[in-house]
């Protein structure tokens, strides 16, 4: 049985080339066919494997993948895959769109729908001028449909959380079953130091609500540890307005990002995601999560026993449940048992029974 495995970039790190990582693991022979790679932005396990390019790469060592996005559905459908018994695609943007023969098996790890194709193209096209936009919008109606149409070649999709599954049904009015991306569990474990603050970790972008951590400690007199840099740093130290309370480290170390993660009271997660390693990987530590009730969080976090969720992103109610977060007790083991469920070892036990009973029934 001869394996493909299809992946939108290999650019750089991040949670969908952990799953590829996953995937080369449980399938060492089979080659990874994607648009551009850079393994020198990659982790140890994606250097020195077979990794096939599209033309897009030429002689490029290093590229912004994003501007070749109108170019991709056609790098892909250039790729010759009918050697191959099955395809199991990795997916937020144009890999689904892999050629195939009739009797191929085509897998599809979603990790969403193109999110700057549907309901969240206002995230990229907001501050284009209007010519710009104009043009963006033309090209992301064709990629809709270019989309939708390949959708049908997938045989079966794997969502990775149920956010995602009713984004797939929306979106290409298919059925999918729900895989929970891998989380590397095993690097993080408890500590007995309790710490004062709050704590916020990522890369400081809007979507990811962070002005409203700042504001509500702010407002609260809480101390934030806030780890990451991005686009947004500038408007957040504005809206602390030198409150010493709220700390901002830019990017650190993964050995002081994880010090910082095992003591702190909580994490605090105000923005909407697909999935959402980072409260896993908090509570792979034993700390709660104060985190917006929707989206892929409902998949990992535990109202009451592994954290608090709150219903409307405002300050008033990420206040409303911090205030409740200190009236109320959690258990750092039961809360790290619970993260365990989203470990690697679990993922790639899932994927093979799935990808397995699918080549049985064929």
């Amino acid at each position: 049985m001869k394996i493909a495995i299809v992946h939108d970039w290999l650019t750089n790190m991040g949670g969908a080339e952990r799953v590829i990582i996953n995937f080369h693991e449980l399938y060492p022979s089979a080659p990874i066919y994607t648009t551009f790679y850079t393994p020198n932005n990659l982790d140890e396990e994606l250097r020195n494997i077979d990794v096939r390019v599209s033309f897009l790469q030429g002689k490029k060592e290093v590229v912004n993948h994003k501007k070749y996005f109108p170019l991709m559905p056609f790098a892909f459908r250039k790729f010759n895959l009918k050697e191959y018994d099955v395809i199991l695609s990795s997916s937020s943007s144009c890999a689904k769109g892999a050629k195939k023969k009739k009797d191929n098996l085509h897998i599809c790890y979603i990790h969403t729908p193109m999110r700057y194709a549907y309901e969240f193209k206002h995230e990229y096209t907001d501050g284009m001028n209007p010519i710009k936009k104009f043009l963006v919008n033309i090209l992301l109606f064709f990629m809709r449909i270019w989309d939708k149409h390949n959708s049908k070649n997938v045989d079966y999709f794997i969502a990775n959380s149920h956010e995602v599954q009713k984004r797939v049904k929306k979106t290409y009015n298919r059925e999918s079953v729900v895989i929970n991306p891998p989380v590397r569990c095993s690097l993080f474990d408890l500590s007995d130091t309790d710490g004062d603050y709050y704590f916020v970790v990522s890369r400081l972008v809007p979507y990811k609500k962070f002005d409203l951590a700042v504001q509500a400690c702010k407002e609260l007199g809480k101390k934030l540890i806030i780890i990451g840099d991005g686009p947004e740093r500038e408007k957040l130290e504005k809206i602390a307005d030198g409150d010493k309370n709220i700390v901002f480290m830019g990017r650190q170390p993964d050995d002081v990002l994880k010090k910082y993660m095992q003591e702190c009271k909580a994490l605090l997660f105000p923005g909407l995601e697909d999935f959402g390693i980072v409260p896993v990987e908090a509570q792979a530590c034993g700390r709660p999560v104060i985190g917006y009730g929707k989206g892929g969080i409902l998949d990992t976090v535990i109202d009451g026993k592994t954290g608090v969720l709150f219903k409307e992103q405002t300050v008033e109610s990420l206040k409303e449940a911090i205030q409740k977060f200190e009236t109320m007790n959690f258990d750092k083991q039961k809360i790290r048992d619970h993260s365990l469920k989203f470990d690697e070892s679990e993922f790639k036990r899932k994927i093979k029974d799935f990808i397995d009973e699918k080549i049985e029934e064929k």
